[in-house]
């Protein structure tokens, strides 16, 4: 019997690597769900699984999802508080640093959205909650 010999594989910098080869590194709620059924499916039917211990694996899926709906609500709020925050500054004279790092102040003229997130209007250009250094109070009438 011939031998024959495989050459190895190696990487070469600078190419892709394609992104369904590289493995994920949390397990989602479908996976969870695929685990189950093929531990349910492969178990000796002489020998079941009992109750007491599928619960936590059920316990877990649940708090799973409990968890992911929490951080929806969280992201929701956030993005909410984001808004009201930066429509709460309307007519206020605000100092902003730019990305030159150059400070702008000015009064907010226009709260305008961007891909879901709140920028302020000051002297025409647009600019992120996050690059307000600080806000002058309203004179009193």
């Amino acid at each position: 019997m011939a031998s024959t010999s495989v050459a190895p594989v190696t990487f070469v910098p600078g190419t892709a690597v394609s992104q369904d080869r590289v493995p994920s590194k949390a397990l989602t709620q479908n996976d969870f769900l695929k685990l189950l059924v093929a531990q349910m499916t492969q178990q000796d039917p002489l020998n079941p699984k009992s109750d007491i211990e599928m619960i936590p694996q059920m316990v877990s899926f649940t708090q799973l999802e409990q968890s992911k709906n929490m951080q929806s609500d969280i992201a929701s709020l956030r993005s909410q508080q984001e808004i009201l925050q930066a429509n709460s500054l309307l007519g206020r004279t605000v100092e902003i640093q730019d990305e030159s790092k150059a400070k702008v102040t000015g009064p907010v003229t226009a709260v305008q959205m961007e891909a879901g997130k709140p920028k302020l209007v000051v002297n025409g250009a647009r600019y992120d909650l996050g690059d307000l250094l600080s806000i002058t109070p309203q004179a009193t009438n």
